[in-house]
């Protein structure tokens, strides 16, 4: 039933899986310990928070346009698209200001009257808070009679 070894054999092989464990081991911890970013960080996606009437989809339409979007990278203090290289504080304005032109569907309504976009530089991810206010929308009624 038992197969026979020699002891000889057997330490070889010991040390052969021990080498491979070690070396594994070894690669894992040079890797996980470098805190080099060569490749920049990935957008990795948009949270929005603060909306009530505008949907998401249409506040992240909008983000997507000043640049962040998938395929985006962040370098720093840049921001590289896949058509051009700006400033991260530029997208940021740039974001802020498409956000405030988001409309409510079906309308030409814009209740955003501020919008605070955030980039976390580590993680790629991007946060919008919005905060939407209808006093100060300017309503025209077309369908007035007389």
């Amino acid at each position: 039933m038992f197969i026979k070894i020699r002891r000889d054999t057997l330490i070889i092989l010991l040390l052969a899986f021990i080498l491979i464990l070690c070396g594994r081991l070894i690669t894992y911890v040079a890797f996980a310990s470098s805190d080099e970013v060569n490749d920049g960080v990935p957008i990795s996606g948009i949270i929005v928070k603060g909306n009530d009437i505008v949907p998401v989809e249409t506040i992240r339409l909008n983000v997507m346009q000043a640049g962040f979007r998938d395929g985006s990278i962040i370098y720093g203090d840049i921001l590289k698209t896949s058509k051009r290289e700006v400033s991260l504080k530029d997208a940021i304005q740039s974001a802020q200001e498409f956000v405030k032109e988001s409309t409510v569907p079906g309308t030409s309504v814009t209740p955003i009257t501020a919008a605070d976009v955030q980039v976390d530089k580590n993680t790629g991810i991007v946060t919008v808070t919005v905060i939407e206010d209808f006093s100060t929308v300017k309503i025209e009624d077309k369908n007035k009679e007389g």
